[in-house]
């Protein structure tokens, strides 16, 4: 798996923003982002991810999804409970990342059915880097 497109974004409701590369900060998340958190992040809200084909499949542009890195390949779901690389910024796979309310009012009805099981995970930050499109995914 490799990471195609990252989004940011300072407000909950607002528009997420593509950029090339994230400041990942242990247990805070990517800076200049809505769950970046000062004083730590809860576990498993540090970092969100979604494989693009799922995006692609439901129809969706970039980011829309609201998960901060889309990533090219498949086997997203299989680093829950693991820890995994994003480049050099080492990670933990907490829990799925699974589709609500927010995101249909955003989105379309039926997205929640859709993409249940299917719209990404929920990830600790272990330690700091930079997170840039291209790079690889592996798991530890």
């Amino acid at each position: 798996m490799r990471v195609e497109a990252i989004h940011l974004g300072p407000a909950k409701a607002g528009d997420l923003s593509p950029v090339h590369s994230a400041q990942a900060v242990a247990g805070k998340g990517l800076e200049g982002d809505r769950h970046f958190k000062e004083n730590g992040a809860k576990p498993g809200q540090a970092l969100t991810l979604v494989e693009a084909d799922v995006v692609e499949g439901a129809g969706l542009p970039a980011g829309a999804t609201r998960r901060q890195l889309t990533v090219r390949g498949t086997g997203l779901n299989d680093l829950i409970g693991k820890r995994f690389k994003v480049g050099d910024v080492e990670c933990y796979g907490v829990e799925l990342c699974e589709p609500c309310a927010h995101l249909q009012s955003m989105t379309r009805p039926g997205i929640i059915t859709e993409l249940v099981h299917r719209a990404g995970i929920n990830a600790d930050i272990l330690t700091d880097g930079t997170i840039a499109v291209g790079d690889a995914i592996a798991e530890l």
